[in-house]
């Protein structure tokens, strides 16, 4: 009976034994696959692929709000404020129905303008003790020399950077240029011939308040389409260079190089 239940003890603790190294290794086991696991998420990540560049139309970088300026005019121009930009569009257009459709002188309107004005104005002044009301009470009016300065600094950066576009085209070096603005100046001679200075200069308005908007909203759509349209012109003018170009006789090419 000794020996039996001496060999029953022995074989309960062999399984224990048995048991305890079962254990061990499962823990050693899930230890190593936490430990890869946490290596695995230690491990540096790839560097994301660089986005490719979007084209823009002009090459522009930034939004379109920052290429107008990005104060009062780019909100006009974008339509930021309805009701601001409404009311110029607006007056501009009664401006030019005055002008050309009605055929109102600019030194008329303003002088009909002024005299109806300042005879309401004098009246009012001068009758007030008659009617007995209050006179009204005319501002004073200061025109802000800041403004004027930004549009002067802004126009002269234009026209100085005009000049220079000038300067390298008269210079023979810009072929490329020149032959743009030529093209240019062609198609504005013809459009001069269909409508006078303000009609153009209305139109110009107009689509100085609607293009960029509509550019904005939908530039998406209208980019990869600017692309497409710029490589089949590049292509025509390799075309144009091989073929006419190149042809243009020694003098000149060093004169555009």
């Amino acid at each position: 009976m000794a020996d039996q239940s001496e060999s029953a003890g022995s074989t309960v603790e062999h399984e224990k034994s048995l048991m305890e190294k079962i254990s061990e290794k499962i823990h050693d086991h899930e230890s190593s696959s936490s430990s890869s696991s946490d290596s695995d998420n230690e491990k540096p990540e790839s560097p994301k692929s660089e986005k490719p560049k979007v084209f823009r139309i002009f090459g522009r970088e930034k939004p379109v709000h920052h290429v107008f300026g990005g104060g009062k005019p780019a909100d006009v121009f974008l339509w930021r404020n309805k009701k601001v930009s409404a009311g110029v569009l607006g007056g501009a257009t009664a401006v030019w129905v005055l002008f050309e459709l009605l055929e109102y002188h600019l030194l008329t309107l303003v002088s009909h303008i002024l005299i109806g004005t300042l005879a309401v104005l004098f009246l009012w002044s001068n009758a007030h003790s008659f009617i007995h009301k209050t006179p009204p009470r005319i501002p004073e009016v200061h025109l802000p020399e800041e403004p004027f300065l930004q549009v002067a600094s802004e126009l002269r950066l234009q026209i100085n950077w005009a000049f220079a576009v000038l300067h390298d085209i008269a210079s023979g070096r810009e072929l490329k240029k020149f032959l743009i603005v030529i093209a240019g100046l062609w198609v504005l001679s013809i459009v001069g011939t269909w409508c006078n200075f303000l009609t153009l200069f209305y139109i110009s308005f107009v689509l100085l308040h609607t293009v960029p908007v509509i550019y904005e909203k939908y530039e998406d759509k209208i980019d990869p389409c600017a692309e497409k349209a710029t490589i089949e012109f590049k292509k025509h003018y390799a075309v144009f260079d091989a073929k006419v170009l190149s042809k243009i006789p020694q003098g000149l090419k060093n004169k555009r190089s």
